[in-house]
């Protein structure tokens, strides 16, 4: 999959992140702004990356502020904003990206 235009998913709220997704230059270029970063930075980013490669995506910016987000919430901010980048709203995998 190709991300077309930028494209965002969530909130600044608590216990939630906001997902900005633009088209990369190649890679998975990923930039993690989070209270909790120290402890659970790794766990963040695994959880973006299995997210990306299940949905097939290996070119593109994303960018997450993290307020808290469960892992199941952060996979869900992911899977919508990259859904939302290329208008995608039929036959999605909802859920299913990290069985």
């Amino acid at each position: 999959m190709e991300i077309e235009r930028p494209a965002m998913a969530g909130t600044l709220e608590s216990s939630d992140c906001q997902v900005t997704v633009e088209p990369g230059d190649g890679r998975i270029d990923f930039t993690l702004e989070s209270a909790v970063i120290n402890q659970y930075g790794n766990q963040i980013r695994n959880v973006v990356f299995e997210t990306l490669n299940h949905l097939g995506v290996d070119n593109i910016k994303i960018s997450i502020v993290d307020k808290g987000a469960l892992d199941c919430t952060i996979k869900a901010r992911v899977e919508g904003a990259v859904s939302r980048s290329m208008d995608h709203f039929v036959n999605i995998h909802w859920g299913g990206a990290r069985e």
